[in-house]
């Protein structure tokens, strides 16, 4: 555990990091003078590579304020990633994830769209097939008939012929 003139209290982390504990107050400025690596320890701190001092994060406002340290110079996290470039690569990325969404969202509602329309034809082609087969059945069965009808005599006033 570090102190800093008994005010304010640091957790060090197995890889080094400094994380402040709740409430108190973070002694970024106290790393003033040292490079970037030595300020980004703590994770509270900023490092504005412009001025070369370390600083307290900002947390109210999101994004450190101009005044502050300009964002293409300010590190948080890592010294090789500014904040301008990341804030553009993140922007990038979500907006590719967003097109690729909607574009995969238009695509497969259109394509299930489009496949239930062929089914539905495929469908209609078959069941006007089958009827035709089947019509063309029936007449054959009916001229069968009459045809055996006609054979045995059957043919005329049949008091049963109101069966068929």
């Amino acid at each position: 555990m570090y102190t800093n003139n008994s005010v304010e209290s640091y957790s060090q982390t197995t890889n080094g990091n400094i994380y402040s504990r709740p409430g108190l107050a973070a002694v970024c400025e106290t790393k003033n003078g040292t490079n970037c690596e030595e300020c980004l320890k703590i994770v509270t701190c900023l490092w504005c590579q412009k001025t070369e001092l370390c600083i307290t994060y900002p947390v109210k406002t999101i994004l450190p304020p101009h005044a502050l340290c300009p964002l293409n110079d300010a590190r948080w996290g890592r010294c090789w990633v500014n904040f301008q470039s990341l804030i553009i690569a993140m922007a990038v990325v979500g907006g590719v994830i967003i097109i690729a969404f909607l574009v995969c969202l238009f695509c497969c509602c259109k394509c299930e769209h489009i496949g239930s329309t062929r089914f539905d034809a495929k469908m209609e082609r078959r069941t006007n097939k089958m009827k035709g087969k089947q019509e063309e059945r029936k007449a054959e069965m009916k001229m069968r008939h009459e045809e055996i009808r006609t054979k045995y005599g059957l043919s005329g006033s049949n008091p049963y012929s109101k069966f068929s």
